[in-house]
């Protein structure tokens, strides 16, 4: 079975456009939660998101490519930009080389309700817009990005919910394992505009701590209310270490193991035991005991459910171990479709960079939360192999473990 190894990074959210503005806030805590009023215009309970300044790709991209992106879209080939970069890959190699990309996307709510009004409003579907469509498909990223990076390899978005970027290095991985690719854009994506969101603030998952924005996204506090929304991309350059090696690249890491698993129970409530399951498998699958970790990215939202089932399965499967544990989320609030790759690639620069980032505006534990070793402050920490845990709606987990070579 041939090795998976990771060559790029890059990422833009909340906590910053680019890897060392991301380094930056991680180590210093620093929330990139705010308020969006026109989410107070638009009736939602909650105004609270993390607050991504759309780019400027004016200059960047020719006007047909733009037409064609989406927010997260947009997001995404900046994040992309600079994996290829970090990674060492220019046009040239990949206009001559057989490149794949999965990304995880499952929504674009923005270009459909858009279209929508503009039909409603001039009973005309020729006023559009000839990029509607390639903006209003789920797989409106793929689809953008192979066209615009000249990828020739597998070529397909992942949608599972929140766990979807973290299946989607996990489907790269084994696309790469078996020898079918050689070199693979995997990554998620997040629009994170006040159309996006209002399904969920309907059904209250979100915190309404609007008085204090930053301390609003508190995973396995016991005063935690609700998530709070957030977006952007994260993108993971991943390659065949021969095929890494012969190319001279830098290597940061290998994906040793991807677990999953399904709850097969109610739509939205998580399982402590379908966490367990994919934890366990991904373990399994890179040969690593629970004394080999070093540091989990707890998948914990902040919703009272989900981070009772995730301390619950954390606990069981850890015991008396007791890694570091943090949530990112505190600081960047949920990330949903990007969170499974942008918190591998939050892991990843901490591994880099030796510190632990702390789970902020943990105050007090909770019954299940206090049996863990949750991180409260910026931990001076050497990782050599860390796990990386997404959960979705519809019981979907995925797990990922990733180590230093």
């Amino acid at each position: 079975m041939k090795r998976v190894v990771i060559t790029g990074i890059g990422i833009y959210s909340c906590l910053g456009k680019n890897l060392d503005e991301v380094a930056k806030s991680l180590y210093a805590g620093k929330s990139g939660i705010g308020i969006d009023p026109m989410r107070t215009e638009y009736g939602y309970r909650s105004p609270l998101t993390g607050i991504v300044e759309r780019p400027n790709l004016k200059g960047v991209l020719d006007r047909r490519a733009r037409v064609c992106l989406s927010e997260q879209g947009e997001y995404a080939y900046v994040a992309t930009a600079e994996a290829l970069q970090n990674a060492g890959v220019d046009m040239d190699y990949l206009s001559n080389n057989e490149v794949g990309i999965l990304y995880g996307n499952d929504s674009s709510a923005k270009a459909v309700i858009e279209a929508h009004t503009i039909a409603m409003e001039k009973k005309d579907t020729t006023l559009l817009g000839s990029g509607a469509i390639f903006q209003s498909m789920n797989s409106t990223v793929t689809m953008n990005l192979s066209t615009i990076f000249k990828l020739r390899g597998v070529n397909m978005t992942i949608s599972a919910a929140c766990a979807s970027s973290s299946h989607a290095i996990g489907l790269g991985t084994m696309f790469i394992r078996s020898g079918q690719q050689e070199m693979i854009v995997c990554g998620g994506a997040q629009e994170t505009n006040y159309l996006s969101m209002s399904s969920f603030d309907g059904i209250s998952a979100f915190s309404v701590r609007v008085d204090e924005p930053t301390k609003a996204s508190r995973p396995f506090d016991a005063s935690r209310d609700g998530l709070v929304p957030s977006g952007g991309a994260a993108t993971v350059i991943l390659e065949e270490y021969e095929h890494a090696v012969k190319r001279g690249a830098k290597i940061l890491a290998e994906v040793v193991g991807y677990g999953f698993s399904s709850n097969g129970a109610n739509i939205s409530q998580p399982s402590d035991v379908g966490s367990q399951v994919a934890m366990e498998r991904a373990l399994k699958d890179a040969g690593k005991g629970i004394a080999d970790i070093d540091y989990v990215n707890a998948h914990a939202t902040s919703t009272p459910q989900g981070d009772m089932f995730e301390a619950i399965a954390l606990d069981s499967l850890f015991g008396s171990v007791r890694p570091l544990i943090s949530s990112t989320k505190s600081m960047t609030g949920h990330e949903c479709w990007m969170a499974g790759s942008s918190e591998i690639v939050y892991s990843l620069l901490m591994m880099q960079h030796s510190f632990v980032a702390p789970n902020i505006n943990f105050e007090s534990p909770d019954e299940y939360s206090k049996n863990l070793n949750i991180a409260t402050k910026t931990t001076t920490k050497a990782i050599q192999t860390f796990l990386s845990n997404s959960f979705g709606f519809g019981g979907t987990n995925s797990a990922l473990v990733v180590t230093k070579i």
